[in-house]
């Protein structure tokens, strides 16, 4: 629990940051470290609340009052190991997830919360710097093969999980590189990639396979596939949507995915940044919100864009919380992130009409309208209303569409003859299992877009369903329960 009455006695403290002019120079990571003691005192925070809510906002069953007590008690072995039996990879959900746990913390009722996600990131830097943090191979071997197609965190979550279990694993991924959303999605700002890198070192020397440039059903025939026990798919949902609306074929759109990608393969110094691909000196609009939507504007700053826009289609977020939207849920308010504290122009309820062409079929503006949500009859959605006289003309050389996606690509599910949900993505039962009796699935191809902890949740949960099938039990552990018991 922490310490007794600490939550009255410590306010909640987070890193500080390098500021902005100095941050956006580089893309290197730039919060400045706590010293251990500001980090024990956060521990210290966390109440005897009787019922932690925070494990049900947590997806992946963080026992988060436990690690908090552990490192109040300076004991940070103990707490890496509490965190590690729930948790395959803190060192990416500390830093990128958007932490429900701190939204659910029963502190948060009436104070701010505790600091969860920060302490959980030095929990594990502590790990590998102090070298606790070791190949553990599986003792004993069963013989049994499983093919891991995508090496994100659904993926790579699954295959540390089977490989414990004794199986045999093999991950393959299409690009030149392990990571798959970690690596090409997240600007190095968020997650330098050196942190990927040390954990796959690891997993490696634990006895994973990793095949790079292997994209099955393109490069690698699906045949192949038969050639293991098991097969897990956890490829992501890479379906991007589009916006199709007068002169939507312009040159100066892209896909935000795109363009972050492509930055991030600059960065590791794979490639050139293009013209193209470049917001400097740069108009640039980002339609949609959300994460992506911020990663583009931290990443367009660092460009030096002239300038850069944010639309939203959607109105702006309260505050506080509204009677609709009651603790212990997710709380649908104001999200303002460090990106955004380095310099965009915030816009909601903006619809996009047309892409504004010159005679070289370049972009030079977007046309668009503000619009009203009108409230229907009760179990109706909100309609759409444009309001007249607003429309508007915005200058632009470069618009990044963050609209998210509609699911995963079509290819390698009709080859394997998988079926698909009402939302296009692959369709599994409760344990992962597809309609053929050997193909699992987990992540965003299977649940849609989501999440990173979801990603690993559902990779650690697949693993588990995975080895039952094969071996009709299992020592894996269930979600929330770890795999040693609550201290």
């Amino acid at each position: 629990m922490g310490k007794l009455r600490g939550f009255l006695e410590y306010d909640r403290t987070v890193e500080e940051s390098i500021p902005v002019t100095e941050r956006v120079k580089n893309y290197k990571e730039f919060s400045k470290d706590l010293p251990n003691e500001a980090l024990k005192e956060q521990g210290g925070r966390c109440m005897d609340c009787g019922v932690p809510f925070c494990h049900s906002g947590c997806p992946v069953g963080n026992l988060i009052p436990d690690f908090n007590h552990a490192v109040y008690k300076n004991d940070w072995k103990k707490a890496l190991k509490i965190l590690h039996s729930t948790n395959n990879f803190p060192e990416f959900t500390g830093r990128l997830c958007p932490a429900p746990c701190e939204s659910a913390c029963v502190l948060g009722i009436i104070e701010p919360p505790v600091a969860i996600e920060m302490i959980e990131k030095y929990i594990v830097e502590k790990g590998f710097k102090e070298g606790w943090i070791k190949p553990e191979p599986p003792e004993h071997r069963t013989g049994k093969t499983i093919a891991v197609v995508g090496s994100g965190p659904a993926g790579l979550a699954a295959a540390q999980q089977l490989n414990r279990a004794g199986h045999l694993v093999t991950v393959f991924e299409r690009d030149k590189k392990i990571g798959g959303l970690l690596r090409y999605g997240i600007p190095d700002f968020k997650l330098e990639k050196h942190i990927i890198d040390r954990r796959l070192e690891v997993m490696e020397k634990e006895g994973i396979t990793f095949k790079t440039n292997t994209n099955v059903g393109v490069n690698y025939p699906v045949i192949n596939l038969q050639e293991f026990d098991t097969i897990v798919l956890c490829g992501g949902a890479t379906e991007k949507r589009s916006l199709p609306i007068p002169g939507a074929d312009a040159k100066g759109i892209i896909q935000a995915m795109d363009f972050l990608k492509n930055n991030n393969q600059v960065v590791d110094g794979l490639k050139e940044l293009t013209e193209e691909l470049s917001a400097n000196h740069k108009n640039v609009i980002v339609i949609g919100g959300g994460d992506t939507g911020s990663d583009c504007v931290g990443t367009s700053n660092r460009h030096g864009a002239k300038s850069v826009t944010n639309f939203e289609i959607m109105p702006m977020p309260s505050l506080d919380r509204t009677i609709e939207n009651p603790w212990p849920f997710w709380p649908f308010t104001l999200k303002t992130t460090l990106s955004h504290k380095e310099g965009v122009q915030r816009n909601w309820r903006i619809n996009t009409k047309e892409f504004v062409k010159d005679d070289g079929g370049n972009l030079k503006g977007i046309k668009t309208v503000e619009i009203e949500w009108v409230k229907g009859e009760p179990g109706q959605r909100p309609q759409l209303k444009e309001v007249q006289g607003s429309e508007k003309e915005w200058p632009c050389e470069l618009v990044l569409l963050s609209m998210g996606f509609t699911g995963p690509e079509k290819t390698l599910s009709q080859e394997l003859g998988l079926k698909l949900d009402n939302r296009s993505n692959i369709k599994a039962d409760p344990t992962y299992q597809t309609n053929i009796p050997n193909i699992f699935t987990a992540g965003d191809m299977r649940r849609g877009q989501s999440l990173i902890v979801w990603a690993i949740s559902e990779g650690r949960e697949a693993a588990r369903h995975i080895d039952i099938f094969l071996m009709g039990k299992s020592n894996l552990p269930t979600k929330g329960n770890g795999d040693l018991p609550v201290v």
